[in-house]
């Protein structure tokens, strides 16, 4: 049976190159998802060009219908997954005159729990040995709230349960306008807690798999750097290529690897959390 890689938010910067590298390393069929239908199919075709031979898929992962219609298609293809790089993200420049509210809304609904969602749905999929690369940032590191939320995010005791409802109580406390008061005191606000939250759940996550070690499913975290795409802009200091090095490193860790587990990395680097 062919093994199956997903990569979300592809159509274009790291996820693009996530793509490219797995259709030369993974023994597989690599998908292309993306939200805009044109955009993907034409990514697609451009990589057609250069030799590599991805499948498209219409995803949105702030959509669960979306999300569900996904499923349906690899159980009915493939039966089970393989690897998933959960890549789609937004961020909202200092300069976005989008009001802080909005840009809340739509950063939790696809950074934090678009990632939460798909790989919730898809889990059922995963096969023994199963990947599950989440892109994160330095940007959302711990310094930049107080020590009693850095406290519950660094916790090993804390659960899916609590975290969803942490990041729900981060989203209601903006809608109150007592978010500084709350602990998160910081600039480019709901990109940093997004990715705060991508980072914790993937350690949520490897600790649920650990309770079944048979299965041997590895959850990592990485930061891809300052890359330039569309978000990192011009003027970054990495290329694509460089940012999609430690995520396409994690979708293809060996079986039984002992470690990265549960960590988030720069550079193929555990760092601290």
């Amino acid at each position: 049976m062919s093994r199956v890689a997903v990569v979300t938010g592809a159509n274009k910067g790291i996820g693009l190159g996530i793509v490219k590298g797995l259709c030369k390393q993974f023994d597989g069929t690599v998908y292309l998802t993306a939200r805009d239908e044109n955009r993907g199919q034409e990514a697609v075709k451009e990589l057609n060009k250069q030799g590599c031979q991805p499948r498209f898929h219409q995803l949105d992962v702030s959509s669960l219908d979306s999300i569900h219609r996904f499923k349906q298609h690899l159980e009915q293809e493939h039966q089970g997954l393989d690897v998933l790089v959960n890549n789609a993200g937004v961020m909202y420049g200092r300069s976005n005159p989008t009001p802080l509210v909005e840009q809340v809304e739509v950063t939790m609904s696809i950074n934090f729990f678009g990632t939460l969602n798909l790989t919730k749905v898809l889990t059922p999929l995963l096969r023994p040995h199963a990947r599950i690369v989440n892109v994160s940032s330095m940007m959302g590191g711990l310094s930049y709230v107080t020590p009693p939320l850095r406290q519950t995010l660094q916790s090993e005791q804390l659960t899916e349960e609590d975290l969803v409802q942490l990041m729900e109580q981060f989203i209601s406390d903006v809608k109150s306008g007592v978010h500084e008061e709350k602990g998160w005191k910081m600039d480019t606000l709901a990109y940093r807690v997004s990715k705060m939250g991508v980072t914790a759940l993937s350690r949520v996550l490897q600790r649920q798999f650990d309770a079944n070690p048979g299965t041997d499913i590895v959850v990592n975290a990485l930061c891809p750097g300052w890359v330039r795409t569309d978000m990192g802009g011009p003027n970054a200091g990495r290329s694509v290529e460089k940012g999609a090095e430690t995520p396409i490193y994690l979708a293809l860790l060996p079986p039984n690897v002992r470690s990265p587990r549960g960590e988030l990395l720069l550079d193929k680097e555990v760092l601290s959390f």
